[in-house]
């Protein structure tokens, strides 16, 4: 009983300090508020407020009921324990090895503590260096992200895309909607660079292109990244493209600058003007908020404007097609010798390794 007694203790410690980090209690202390403010008699008299609440009762209630589950679970099995009755040692280490396991799985969320970890992305990809070929390299990283989207059940949408001139694409925006999106993808902000036989000059040279992937935290509230009115340049256009009855026909593409930091978001990819902004806004509340995070500044005020030279030359992974095959991440030092296996949505190693990376530094 003592080995049994001891090896409890040490998990309910580990549990409890697992639980801090993650502000199980100050959490459940909020679950506790909402669900108040949800049993007031005029509660859902503003429709929108009511179903963003239960949205948030939801959310906290799936993160928060396992922790405390768990926590409820290892001090019952310390009053079962101190009875000393060794008949039911078996029933009690099986019961022990239960928790283990359930710790072992919800663990996992220590790597996602940071303030949008667990919203859904807006990732954008801009073809860089290198003519067609980067525009090809921008749409298979395209293909890679939203394959591996899909595999892990996430919902994909296409915000705005603009085509290549004879191949690939120059740049397009996503929305990437489930579990911990940006927790998991944050990692794949950067330079990405591929080295391959070029497959558009009648050499077949040897190509090295680049393109920039940024990855967002999507801000749909407001209220989370407060912008001054003030710091606002909207412009509204006719939408360019080819076919459809509305195209050039009504002024419903919206541009949005951010006069502080020189950011421009345009959008239009709605026919109506309304939709294009508020998907503008979204967009540029999560690229400020991106910026809030990489500039480490406590208010949009303080930001400066993104340093787009600086940030093209911080290369974070190399594909290499040619003269040997792998692919590696410059920053955790993990390689895959299997690039069409990585290139077919096979980023789980890749995301895994860095994570554990950022808990490291």
């Amino acid at each position: 009983m003592d080995e049994l007694r001891n090896a409890t203790q040490d998990l309910y410690l580990e549990v409890e300090r697992a639980a801090d980090k993650l502000h199980v209690d100050d959490q459940h202390q909020e679950l506790k508020k909402l669900k108040k403010q949800s049993q007031a008699s005029d509660f859902w008299s503003d429709t929108e407020s009511a179903q963003s609440i239960m949205k948030k009762i939801g959310a906290l209630e799936a993160k928060l009921e396992p922790w405390l589950y768990l926590r409820s679970e290892l001090n019952e099995l310390n009053d079962m324990i101190a009875l000393e009755d060794e008949s039911m040692q078996s029933e009690l280490s099986s019961t022990l090895d239960d928790c283990v396991s359930r710790y072992a799985s919800l663990k996992l969320q220590l790597r996602f503590t940071g303030p949008y970890d667990h919203h859904n992305v807006v990732l954008s990809i801009h073809a860089g260096a290198g003519g067609t070929d980067a525009q090809d390299w921008a749409q298979m990283l395209l293909r890679m992200y939203v394959r591996w989207a899909e595999s892990a059940e996430m919902k994909v949408t296409t915000v705005d895309e603009s085509a290549g001139e004879e191949a690939g694409i120059k740049s397009v925006t996503l929305e990437i909607h489930g579990p911990d999106a940006y927790g998991r993808l944050k990692g794949e902000h950067g330079v990405h660079r591929l080295v391959r036989l070029s497959p558009f000059n009648s050499d077949n040279l040897r190509q090295t292109s680049f393109a920039k992937v940024e990855v967002m935290p999507e801000i749909d509230a407001p209220d989370e990244v407060d912008i001054n009115e003030k710091d606002l340049k909207i412009d509204v256009y006719r939408s360019g493209g080819h076919g459809g009855q509305s195209v050039n026909t009504t002024d419903s593409a919206v541009r949005v600058t951010h006069l502080p930091t020189g950011i421009v978001v345009a959008i239009q990819n709605e026919r109506s003007q309304l939709q294009n902004k508020e998907t503008a806004m979204i967009i540029l509340r999560s690229r400020l908020a991106q910026l809030q995070l990489e500039q480490h500044a406590e208010k949009i005020g303080d930001l400066k404007g993104p340093n787009e030279q600086a940030a093209w030359g911080n290369q974070i992974r190399s594909y290499v097609l040619h003269p040997y095959k792998q692919v590696k991440d410059l920053r955790t030092e993990y390689l895959s010798q299997d690039p069409d296996d990585v290139l077919g949505g096979n980023l789980d190693p890749f995301i895994d390794a860095y994570l554990e990376y950022a808990l490291g530094k």
